[in-house]
């Protein structure tokens, strides 16, 4: 098991937002989270992260407890975030966003690895440019790659395809099962497109109210759970 979550309880300041989270992933998978808006998906992403620390419960991956562990060595130890927003330097070129990953990773002198282009060949076009002038489908290529740089062992990907045009989101599906089939990296993401979901994902776990209440293999995400935990 790559990934074990038992009895999360996580807090923003006073506000009880997950409620005894238990989760699994193994190592060779794919899950979504689901869920309406506020309900903790991105809550439990940050927790994994260490962006928020958990009151109850534990975090430990690749069997070390990293519950009270801080971000940056939980990034060292292989879990790797693109955040809903994308959150890139804007005011910086691409290769100078995708190089604070290498120095993330220890490597100072290091250069972009040969394998990012390959995903990613659009990105040579845009080197040069400030992050903050691409357009959204860009940048959220950038961010993806510089999550990759970091040589993840867990990869999660908050909102891939928010606000993208279908190309774009295409353009995505095809690089997650890329990571996935030819990076041994497992993958964890937040998605609302449920046709992006059943597309590239193996396992469901659905959220209402800080709590998982519908989990399975993703052929097992049947229109009655999407019903009564998705529609509006």
């Amino acid at each position: 098991m790559l990934l074990e979550i038992k009895g999360l309880h996580s807090f923003y300041g006073t506000s009880h937002i997950l409620h005894g989270i238990t989760l699994e992933i193994e190592t060779d998978g794919i899950i979504s989270v689901l869920g309406r808006n506020g309900v903790g998906k991105s809550t439990l992403i940050r927790s994994i992260t260490g962006v928020v620390m958990p009151k109850e419960g534990s975090i430990v991956f690749k069997g070390t407890d990293i519950t009270k562990m801080k971000s940056h060595d939980r990034a060292r130890l292989g879990i790797s975030l693109v955040p809903q927003g994308r959150e890139l330097i804007p005011d910086v070129t691409v290769e100078e966003n995708l190089m604070v990953a290498l120095i993330g990773r220890g490597r100072k002198n290091g250069a972009i690895p040969d394998y990012i282009f390959d995903y990613f060949p659009s990105i040579k076009e845009f080197l040069k440019r400030k992050a903050g002038v691409l357009s959204g489908g860009q940048q959220q290529l950038v961010a993806i790659a510089r999550a990759l740089i970091q040589e993840p062992q867990l990869l999660l990907l908050d909102e891939p395809t928010e606000g993208l045009q279908p190309s774009i989101v295409a353009e995505i599906q095809k690089i997650v099962r890329q990571i996935y089939n030819e990076h041994n990296c497992a993958i964890l993401l937040v998605e609302q497109n449920l046709n992006f979901v059943r597309d590239v994902t193996h396992r469901f776990a659905m959220m209402e109210g800080g709590r998982i209440l519908a989990d399975g293999e993703i052929g097992e995400l049947t229109e009655e759970i999407v019903q009564a935990h998705l529609s509006v």
